[in-house]
């Protein structure tokens, strides 16, 4: 819900997207059930998600403690 949140608070989504797509993760019980998200939100939130640069932190190697 954080990057939800920080998209909205980006303008990446609007009010009525972000609270859409809150609706459908929550009410989601699987990975599944979430990708059958209604195809509009989808790519609104597909297109935040690259405009946030959101997969970057998937690709970085993990930083070692001392």
């Amino acid at each position: 819900m954080q990057t939800l949140d920080e998209m909205l608070s980006r303008r990446l989504l609007s009010p009525g997207q972000h609270t859409d797509i809150a609706a459908w993760i929550a009410q989601a019980r699987t990975p599944e059930a979430i990708r059958r998200m209604p195809a509009p939100l989808w790519r609104a939130l597909e297109l935040a998600s690259v405009l946030m640069n959101v997969d970057a932190d998937l690709v970085q190697p993990p930083q070692l403690s001392e």
